[in-house]
């Protein structure tokens, strides 16, 4: 047989792409083994069997550990998509009321924090059968990036248009000016953000790109801007008077003493979306679940007592 054109009776099994895309994943045979709970001879007899298939390497051995060869990166997305299809012949023949399966879903840390514990309660609660596993929506190149190549099932995600992939809108989390609570609440001026040391977190960050655009129209360019990893080590030091910082609401609560959290003298907002691929987002457990999350946030909207509500200053 000529490399790389295997007959009708030589296709891949599901078997041996999952096998390839847990090593892939894992990043070595005994670590992609141990978590699929198989021996990792049979996971190298499975691989070997399917670079015999497709008559090329797909994996290498390397300093950093097992790599995928160009080819097997290559396989691997359409690996992913077929196994990921063959999963969701059993998630759409599903009954919206009797739900089963595991749902992964990409999160940054704020909407982690303060939207989805509520609503993976009342999914649990409602949904026994389904098991929610969270990814940490910044790694790996982001929830969107999670989504389209099959690690994640939806993410939250900001954005009000993503090429490739069904958006169904959130809400706009506002961002507030953070500065020392002496300052008092009197409203921010454009002169003071000018004048201001600002502390953001590091350039390729989302918060910090949607800032700079935000003041790089109105002809403002704050005197020194600080670039630092944590969120609380900002806060930190703008509570010693060390700068201010610009942040959305989520990302700040709650918010700590010492600080005062106001509106921008212009508003500034971040699109919260929950992310899915277009021909995936109506399979039940995706829907149910995505329905649940506007469900709680509605609710939340209209009930008192809350401590966050949109357009209100935080202040302590």
């Amino acid at each position: 047989m000529a490399p790389g054109r295997p007959t009708t009776s030589s296709f891949p099994t599901l078997a041996q792409l999952r096998s390839l895309i847990a090593v892939a994943d894992a990043g070595g045979f005994s670590e992609a083994a141990a978590e699929l709970g198989v021996s990792q001879s049979s996971l190298s007899e499975a691989v070997a069997k399917l670079e015999d298939v497709v008559g090329r390497p797909l994996l290498r051995r390397s300093p950093a550990g097992t790599v995928v060869t160009p080819a097997g990166a290559r396989v691997l997305a359409h690996a992913r998509t077929a196994v990921q299809a063959a999963g969701d012949v059993l998630l759409a023949a599903q009954d919206d009321r009797e739900l089963a399966g595991v749902l992964r879903v990409a999160s940054f840390r704020s909407t982690a924090t303060h939207l989805l514990p509520p609503v993976l309660a009342a999914f649990r609660r409602d949904h026994p059968a389904v098991t929610v596993r969270l990814l940490d929506g910044e790694a790996d190149g982001g929830g969107e990036a999670q989504v389209r190549d099959g690690q994640a099932d939806i993410a939250l995600v900001v954005g009000e248009a993503m090429p490739g992939l069904r958006l169904t809108p959130l809400l706009d989390d506002e961002y507030l000016f953070v500065a020392p609570e002496s300052r008092g609440p009197q409203p921010v001026t454009f002169e003071e953000l000018t004048a201001s040391a600002l502390l953001l977190p590091p350039g390729l960050n989302s918060c910090h790109v949607r800032v700079q655009s935000y003041l790089r129209p109105l002809g403002i360019s704050p005197a020194a801007v600080t670039e630092i990893d944590q969120d609380s080590v900002i806060l930190g030091m703008v509570r010693h008077g060390l700068g201010v910082t610009v942040m959305p609401r989520l990302a700040l609560l709650p918010l700590p003493e010492g600080l005062v959290a106001l509106p921008l003298p212009q508003s500034l907002t971040r699109p919260l979306a929950v992310a899915a691929l277009p021909h995936r987002a109506h399979l039940p457990v995706i829907r149910t679940f995505t329905a649940a999350l506007l469900d709680s946030l509605k609710r939340a909207d209209t009930r008192p007592g809350d401590g966050w509500r949109p357009g209100q200053a935080l202040l302590h």
